[in-house]
C-alpha cells in the first residue's frame, strides 16, 4: 500500500505537466472538431439575443435538429423560420425553464415530437437591474427561478438520456459576474455565481460519464436588450462582445469539448487579480473601470 501510494505521488506532478503541455499544444495546433451532423440541440432562450445566434451557429455548422425553447412565441417563431430557411429541421415549444412542472412537461413533449436532445444549451436569463433595496422581492424570485434553478431541472429532465445513450453535452451560457459581481446587478450576479458552482460541480461529476461532457462559458458584457443602458468607462479598451463572437466561440467550445471558456481571453487576468490583489485594490479597480457605476445608467430589455 504503501509503494501505491508513493507511486502515485511521484507520478502527480508528470500527469500535471503532461496536461500543461498538452494544453499548451492544443492552442496552437489546429484542434479536430466535433461532427454535429447527427446532434439534436435545445436553446433556452432560442429566441432572441445570444440564443437566436447560437440556434443559427449549430445550424451553420451542421446541427441535425435545433429545438428553441423560450416564453415569447412571435420571437421563437420568427427564429424557427430563419433556421428553417438555412436547411436545417427547427421547432420551438413555449416554455418557462423557471417553472419545474412545465418543464418536465415540455421536455416529454420534445422527446415524443422531436427524439432525444443530445446537446442542452442553458442560455435562458433575465436581469432586474437594481440594487437589492430597490428590489421587488418577486423579480428577485424570478431572476433565481430561471438563471438557476432552470438549469437544475431542464439538466435532470434531459441528462438520463444522455447518459443512457453515452451520448450529450450540457452548455451553460453564463457570465464573467458569475466570478466578479457589480452593483446594481445583485440578483443577475447572485444567480451567476450559483450557475457556475452547479455546473462546476456537475462538470467534475460527469467525469465517470463515458460521452457525457459539459461547457460553462463566461462572458463579458456583451452588447444584447437584456442589458441596454449599461455603461463601462473606457468602451474603447473594454468593448462589449458581439452576440455573434460569443456563439461562435460556445459552439467551437462544445465541438472541442472545452470545459470552460472566458471571453475575451483578458478576462483570465480579473480572475488572477482577484486571487492575489486586497479586497482595497480590487475596490478600486472597480472604481476606475467604470464597473461600480456601469448599471445606473440601466434601462433593460424593452
Amino acid at each position: 500500500m504503501m509503494w501505491k501510494w508513493l507511486g502515485a505521488l511521484l507520478l502527480f506532478p508528470v500527469q500535471m505537466v503532461y496536461l500543461v503541455v498538452k494544453a499548451a499544444v492544443c492552442l496552437v495546433l489546429p484542434p479536430k472538431l466535433r461532427d454535429l451532423s447527427r446532434e439534436n440541440v435545445l436553446v433556452t432562450g432560442g429566441g432572441r439575443g445570444i440564443g437566436r445566434h447560437l440556434a443559427r451557429e449549430f445550424a451553420r455548422r451542421g446541427a441535425r435538429k435545433i429545438i428553441l425553447w423560450g416564453r415569447t412565441e412571435k420571437c421563437l417563431k420568427e427564429t424557427t423560420e430563419e433556421i428553417r430557411l438555412m436547411g436545417t429541421e427547427c421547432h420551438y415549444f413555449i416554455c418557462d425553464v423557471g417553472n419545474r412542472e412545465e418543464v418536465y412537461r415540455q421536455a416529454k413533449a420534445v422527446r415524443e415530437k422531436v427524439g432525444d436532445i443530445t446537446i442542452l444549451v442553458n442560455n435562458a436569463a433575465v436581469v432586474h437591474g437594481k440594487s437589492l433595496m430597490d428590489s421587488d422581492d418577486d423579480a428577485l424570485l424570478k431572476s433565481q427561478h430561471i438563471n438557476t434553478l432552470g438549469q437544475f431541472w431542464t439538466t435532470k429532465a434531459f441528462l438520463p438520456r444522455m447518459l443512457e445513450l453515452q451520448n450529450g453535452h450540457i452548455v451553460c451560457l453564463n457570465s464573467v459576474l458569475a466570478l466578479s459581481a457589480i452593483p446594481g446587478a445583485i440578483d443577475y450576479c447572485t444567480s451567476k455565481a450559483s450557475s457556475f458552482a452547479f455546473m462546476e460541480s456537475l462538470t467534475l461529476g460527469l467525469l465517470d460519464c463515458p460521452g457525457v461532457n459539459a461547457t460553462t462559458v463566461l462572458p463579458f458584457h456583451t452588447s444584447t436588450e437584456m442589458f441596454q443602458g449599461m455603461r463601462i468607462r473606457f468602451p474603447s479598451l473594454f468593448p462589449p462582445l458581439k452576440p455573434e463572437t460569443v456563439a461562435r466561440r460556445t459552439v467551437e467550445a462544445v465541438q472541442m469539448n472545452q470545459a470552460f471558456l472566458l471571453l475575451p481571453w483578458t478576462m483570465h487576468v480579473l480572475v488572477i487579480l482577484k486571487s492575489i490583489l486586497p479586497q482595497a485594490a480590487l475596490e478600486e479597480i472597480h472604481k476606475f473601470s467604470g464597473s461600480y457605476t456601469c448599471m445606473n445608467t440601466f434601462k433593460g430589455r424593452t
